[in-house]
């Protein structure tokens, strides 16, 4: 295979390659002065992604949204939040960035809307056992004044997932939302649920966008007699998640993106711990590719990530589909943070306020484990502020805005810790997040000079000039992106493997120095070897030779 039939910028099967950068629009650049993050900052920066060496953008929700949930509470899928610009600076956003060949993947968000949809206010408006109603999953509540809720389910933020109508008369009906009483679940049993978004699709995909992300797209198919969740139900049989009816609903969308031609794309952000579960949305036909999250979960441990690989690739093979790669995102604890604590896993239920940390240490993992997700076989996917090492932020109390915290009782210190604007420039805040001194939506921790944009691009050891070097290697070398690997035996605290005729990929998990293999030319290494060995929890690219 030649570079240039390699280089997935080129290619209809660019996604099996791509290294994708996720854009948190509130949060990316901030072109008005308002302090919040926007459409057109965005395309005053696509110069700085272009140079990364980034090939598509993975924006989250840019709709129309009261942002009970970040934006992933959508009003309208067919405009731009007015926070972030209209329609025509989407637009021009996304030939911009294809004109610097960066494809666009856009948010999908089918499980839910907003409560401020026009769907479910004329729902509000019909009442009990109207049409309106049946998009969405009204139900009368149990007890003498029907002041129990339908059933024991639990929402995803912690906290009943039923929320009760309060009409002009009084308590009426209650509605499911599986996620924040701001977000209506809609029924997929209904056609008109099914037909308005398949016309979503069409939309979007009339205007450029080259890839649908699909939020929670295991949870969209209920069982229509909503029974309780316990006892355990076996796979396929659950009540709400990963249901048969999910796969037609998606082998639908599969025709109408192939329709417009066989580079876009439709990308599954699946939670399943059955792997052959997971598999069964990457068949030919249904979705193209998902996202790997129990490679981004598991610990900084040979043997967890060792295995987690293997499954991965072993479970993808089996299907024909890319597998994807991915440290971080909007909704889990930053790397740097992550990694320097005890416990290096992420689990949402293990969130806590002040775990302590080892910002060094967690820095130095974070590098190595970066040159692991990019040399693996597959997509990389990585999270803004990601390739600048941020840490996790200090959110005050009274400036979080995550609805999660709230619900777990303040327990849970939410997601915004890792969804702070993102620094550019200069030593104060906002950075040059913001052309003028502004107080920005999330506040920006005072000690970040060091880690902006600018600053980091003067530096040739800092975690941007890794991240430019490694996507540029990726571009560069046939051997990287998509294909197979070959396993190498460096002892039980490494994981090693050769891709192509000579390139080894080699990270070293122990506390001291490991022999690398030879004769070889180092291309890139997570931090200087030592006597041409590789130091405790660092990686290297190498080329045989």
């Amino acid at each position: 295979m030649s570079t240039d039939q390699h280089d997935p910028r080129r290619d209809a099967d660019w996604w099996r390659s791509a290294a994708i950068y996720q854009v948190y629009p509130r949060s990316f650049a901030d072109a008005s002065g308002d302090g919040t993050g926007d459409l057109a900052g965005v395309r005053a920066r696509l110069p700085y992604l272009a140079d990364l060496g980034v090939d598509a953008l993975w924006f989250t929700p840019w709709y129309p949204s009261p942002m009970a949930d970040g934006g992933y509470d959508v009003a309208d899928y067919r405009a731009i939040e007015p926070a972030f610009g209209d329609l025509a600076e989407a637009e021009g956003l996304i030939a911009d960035a294809l004109a610097l060949g960066i494809r666009t993947i856009i948010d999908v968000v089918p499980n839910h809307v907003s409560e401020r949809h026009a769907w479910f206010q004329a729902a509000l408006a019909a009442g009990p056992g109207s049409p309106e109603r049946e998009r969405f999953w009204f139900r009368d509540g149990g007890g003498a004044d029907g002041e129990r809720a339908p059933n024991g389910w639990v929402s995803e933020f912690g906290g009943p997932a039923w929320s009760r109508v309060v009409g002009p008369d009084g308590p009426e009906q209650w509605y499911l939302h599986l996620f924040s009483p701001g977000q209506p679940d809609l029924n997929w049993g209904h056609p008109d649920v099914v037909a308005e978004h398949e016309d979503i699709l069409r939309f979007w995909f009339d205007r450029g966008v080259a890839g649908i992300r699909i939020d929670s797209a295991a949870l969209l198919a209920k069982d229509a007699d909503l029974p309780e969740v316990d006892p355990p139900h076996d796979p396929g049989e659950h009540p709400y998640v990963d249901r048969e009816d999910l796969q037609g609903i998606y082998r639908g969308w599969r025709r109408i993106a192939e329709s417009y031609g066989p580079d876009r794309v439709l990308i599954g952000e699946i939670w399943l711990p059955d792997a052959e579960r997971f598999a069964r949305y990457l068949r030919p036909g249904v979705l193209h590719s998902a996202f790997n999250f129990d490679f981004m979960a598991s610990p900084w441990d040979a043997k967890a990530l060792d295995q987690s690989i293997r499954q991965t690739l072993e479970v993808h093979d089996r299907v024909g589909a890319p597998a994807t790669w991915v440290l971080s995102n909007h909704d889990v604890t930053r790397p740097v943070t992550r990694y320097g604590r005890e416990d290096t896993a992420f689990a949402f239920e293990t969130k806590r306020f002040g775990t302590p940390t080892d910002l060094a240490l967690g820095t130095r993992r974070a590098r190595a484990a970066a040159l692991l997700a990019m040399a693996l076989p597959g997509a990389y996917y990585l999270f803004q502020g990601e390739e600048l090492g941020l840490p996790e932020a200090d959110i005050p109390l009274d400036r979080i805005d995550d609805p999660m915290h709230a619900r777990s009782g303040g327990v849970d210190p939410g997601r915004d810790g890792c969804r702070v604007p993102f620094p550019w420039s200069g030593t104060t805040p906002p950075y040059g997040f913001s052309g003028v001194p502004v107080d920005t939506w999330l506040p920006q921790p005072g000690d970040w000079a060091g880690l902006t944009a600018a600053a980091q691009s003067a530096d040739s050891g800092s975690m941007l000039a890794l991240y430019r070097a490694a996507l540029r290697l990726r571009h560069e070398r046939p051997e990287l992106g998509d294909g197979g690997l070959e396993w190498l035996d460096l002892g039980p605290e490494a994981i090693a493997f050769r891709r192509g005729e000579g390139f080894v990929h080699v990270t070293n998990f122990s506390d001291g120095p490991l022999d690398l293999p030879s004769p070889a030319q180092t291309w890139l290494a997570s931090v200087p070897l030592e006597g041409g060995r590789l130091p405790a929890d660092a990686s290297a690219w190498l080329q045989l030779t």
